[in-house]
């Protein structure tokens, strides 16, 4: 895969982030879920963390990061959103509202500034993987200065085993 940038790895070079970017092939119809992308990339899938979209009782929306194997608790995500509850996004809104397509969603750059929450296990790593906007495309970068360039904040939220 030739070498292109992405808006991630613009914002995130603007924001003065060391960043490593990855390429994964895929098969260019259906994007592949996270522990693929993980697999292909040849990373321990804790490391890889998959950004999801959720709406708020209050109408507000928020982006989650967690890792790609785990799920959302939606009660613990919306605790620290501030939420009464939250309820994923339809698919059919994604692109609209965020301008990413589903398998190619990062915590930077959407088209409007959203309230962000990692998964407090990404601090368990020196780096962790997130989407760079573009399915086939991971950027590689410190939790902290992922944190700080997307404005989030953590909180456990993700589902027990």
């Amino acid at each position: 895969m030739a070498e292109q940038k992405t808006n991630v790895m613009r914002l995130l070079e603007q924001a003065g982030v060391a960043y490593t970017p990855h390429t994964y092939e895929w098969d260019g119809k259906t994007a592949p879920d996270g522990a693929t992308v993980a697999k292909g990339m040849g990373v321990d899938p804790g490391m890889v963390f998959k950004t999801l979209v959720a709406k708020g009782a209050s109408g507000g929306y928020y982006v989650f990061d967690v890792p790609v194997e785990a799920s959302l608790d939606l009660k613990k995500a919306a605790k620290a959103a501030g939420e009464k509850s939250i309820e994923m996004l339809h698919l059919k809104e994604l692109f609209p509202l965020t301008g990413y397509v589903h398998g190619g969603c990062s915590p930077l750059g959407m088209k409007k500034k959203f309230p962000t929450v990692f998964d407090e296990t990404c601090i368990l790593y020196d780096t962790i993987y997130v989407s760079a906007g573009k399915i086939g495309f991971q950027v590689e970068a410190a939790p902290g200065d992922l944190i700080k360039a997307s404005e989030a904040i953590t909180a456990d939220i993700i589902t027990e085993d």
